[in-house]
């Protein structure tokens, strides 16, 4: 009896209504039913809480396009807070994040745990990547000098084989960067904030033959082949730029 009234419309569920509101009675197996509200917590609700995860962060549609990217965790530091009931921890972390084909960030992150601080850091490398020109996918195009606070660094193109001659946090941005052979100095501190963020104004100043040529209205072959080189040489080095 319950199902038929349940099953008719709003004329059939009027005499029993009273007892259909009773606790669990008739409106709950209303929401149940064909057509209720429970249907659809049932069957929209999780479908569409399942498409609200795929596009969240680690979904296809999140901050890094499904890409695949290379973190490095460059430095953590621990602070304590003395309160009340003894001491309060925290942690700071700075990560690294690249793609190893010229798209490289960094981002700082702090929490009361260690993987939280390392997530915000990464979400925050993730937002401020930036793109730098590399000379045959695997070195600078020319020299560049960065200063930030009392930190100094010096970035040289190397020829191929040198590989990575730098250390500690400016090693961590060229593996990131794809970059295969610098030569770096880093003077002044050793203070990793201070000196990713020297190499990173370094490296923001790096400009290509092509985008020169483009600002200047000119060929590459034009600008390679200035200072008596060969024309014949200047043209099959424009040519073999990507970049």
């Amino acid at each position: 009896m319950v199902d038929e009234i349940t099953s008719t419309g709003a004329e059939g569920a009027a005499p029993d209504a009273p007892q259909g509101r009773g606790p669990r009675g008739g409106a709950g197996r209303g929401r149940g039913g064909p057509g209720g509200g429970g249907q659809n917590r049932d069957g929209r609700g999780r479908d569409s809480r399942g498409g609200r995860d795929n596009r969240g962060r680690g979904g296809p549609g999140g901050d890094d396009g499904g890409e695949e990217l290379i973190e490095k965790l460059v430095h953590i530091n621990r602070v304590s807070k003395t309160v009340k009931g003894g001491k309060r921890f925290g942690f700071a972390a700075l990560v690294v994040v690249g793609d190893g084909k010229g798209r490289v960030g960094f981002g700082h992150g702090k929490a009361r745990e260690v993987p939280e601080a390392i997530s915000k850091a990464t979400a925050a490398a993730k937002k401020a990547m930036v793109r730098v020109p590399l000379k045959e996918g695997r070195t600078l195009h020319h020299d560049g000098n960065g200063h930030f606070g009392a930190g100094r660094v010096t970035l040289r193109s190397a020829p191929q084989g040198t590989g990575i001659i730098a250390g500690g946090p400016m090693r961590a941005v060229f593996e990131s960067l794809g970059v295969a052979d610098v030569v770096t100095k880093s003077v002044g501190t050793s203070n990793p904030y201070n000196m990713i963020r020297a190499t990173f104004e370094a490296l923001v100043t790096q400009t290509s033959p092509k985008a020169v040529a483009q600002r200047r209205g000119k060929k590459i072959a034009d600008l390679l082949g200035r200072g008596g080189a060969d024309k014949g040489v200047a043209e099959a080095e424009a040519l073999a730029i990507v970049e």
